[in-house]
């Protein structure tokens, strides 16, 4: 365990946001982390747990603990003809666990690549991209309560997951770190590709495969989001909204232009980048704090933005979507620290 004092966190935050924890503790096993929140639980400081940042927006210093994984580890856990479950330790690059699966030729997770973060965050935010969400292949995970220090395992029904959305986001928000998360995964070939262009760029790489699905996504992501190392963002700042159909059919005969699919709730889910970009907003700033130039969904730090800023340029996004169409955009961004 390596536990540090007055860390900053800019270098923990895709955004690049200059701020300090008070606390910052590291956790290489399950058994440290047991350790680490039975004796942390008596305490009355705030504990939060962080990944590689890529989904937070800090506003200010964090008086507390944060706490990140470093448990590795990836494990073949069982198997048969058809499938397999591979278990991986919270603390990997989830991107680099994408390439180890695809290089063993394991189908479910390929259109998930080039996501930031680490695997242990992939159940909380239900990362999802090109018709794929991680909670379908989940199987359970194991946890440490932040309370006590007690071992539970989560199977996937109790895990709550939604667009974007889990249970560990709701009512048991910051109540357990995720230690190891199982994977069902297929030996045989079952493809998604009915999202977007990625059949397109799949076949202009040789067809569909594990590996050209890989190539597909990581080429589209690459040439529509902007890399945090050169501009801080944190990816699609909003969500997708999701709406009744009735809803949905009222705004495409007010705003023919409105993309709109089908969602598996049964209501429509709206494309809130589109949304956000016919109010004005693609490509303009405000100070360091600005919209990306060819994805309305990402806010970017083009310097020196502080977390603030980029809050208030999302205010001020969200008021003017509710005032056109209706809508209260949500973040999918978590933002942490004092307005």
């Amino acid at each position: 365990m390596l536990y540090i004092k007055s860390y900053s966190l800019k270098k923990n935050n895709t955004f690049g946001i200059d701020c300090t924890a008070d606390n910052f503790v590291i956790v290489h096993t399950e058994r440290e982390a047991a350790e680490f929140f039975r004796k942390a639980g008596r305490a009355k400081e705030e504990v939060f747990i962080i990944g590689e940042g890529s989904n937070l927006l800090f506003t200010s210093d964090f008086h507390g603990t944060i706490v990140r994984s470093a448990i590795r580890g990836i494990r073949n856990e069982w198997q048969d003809d058809e499938f397999v479950i591979i278990s991986a330790g919270s603390g990997i690059v989830w991107d680099s666990f994408v390439e180890w699966t695809v290089k063993k030729g394991y189908q479910g997770l390929e259109n998930l690549s080039f996501i930031p973060g680490l695997t242990g965050a992939v159940p909380v935010q239900n990362i999802g991209a090109y018709g794929a969400e991680a909670g379908e292949s989940v199987v359970r995970l194991s946890a440490v309560s932040t309370t006590d220090g007690t071992k539970r395992i989560f199977e996937n029904h109790e895990c709550g997951f939604g667009y974007r959305n889990s249970v560990f986001k709701n009512e048991l928000k910051g109540k357990y770190l995720i230690t190891r998360v199982f994977f069902r995964l297929r030996k045989n070939p079952h493809y998604n590709l009915d999202y977007g262009n990625l059949r397109e760029e799949a076949d202009r790489l040789g067809g569909p495969s594990v590996q050209n699905i890989r190539k597909a996504v990581i080429k589209i992501r690459r040439s529509r989001l902007p890399d945090p190392a050169v501009s801080g963002n944190a990816g699609s700042f909003f969500k997708n909204p999701v709406v009744s159909p009735v809803f949905a059919g009222e705004l495409k005969k007010a705003f023919p232009g409105l993309p709109v699919y089908n969602d598996p709730s049964g209501g429509r889910k709206l494309a809130a980048g589109w949304l956000i970009e016919q109010c004005g907003w693609k490509g303009r700033r405000s100070g360091d704090a600005g919209v990306h130039h060819s994805q309305s969904l990402v806010l970017v730090n083009h310097g020196n933005a502080t977390g603030a800023d980029i809050y208030r340029l999302s205010e001020e996004i969200r008021k003017s979507v509710k005032a056109k169409y209706g809508l209260d955009l949500e973040r999918e961004v978590e933002v942490l620290g004092l307005i």
